[in-house]
């Protein structure tokens, strides 16, 4: 079975932040969005993906 895509409002939720910063990551290139028209969607095991990954990252630089 295929996941289900995500809008903005949906995965903002699902990461616990404002729809708002949604966008501004999507601007920064921070969120990997795919776009369908006019609107962002996204598939929740890719943003997962990349937060473990950013918070990985995080944790090797306070260790320096």
């Amino acid at each position: 079975m295929s996941e289900r895509w995500l809008s903005v409002d949906e995965i903002a939720a699902h990461l616990g932040v404002n729809p708002d910063t949604i966008y501004k990551w999507i601007t920064r290139k921070w969120m990997p969005a795919h776009k369908v028209g006019k609107l962002s969607e996204f598939l929740a095991s890719e943003v997962d993906r990349l937060g473990k990954s950013r918070s990985a990252g995080a944790r090797g630089e306070r260790g320096r």
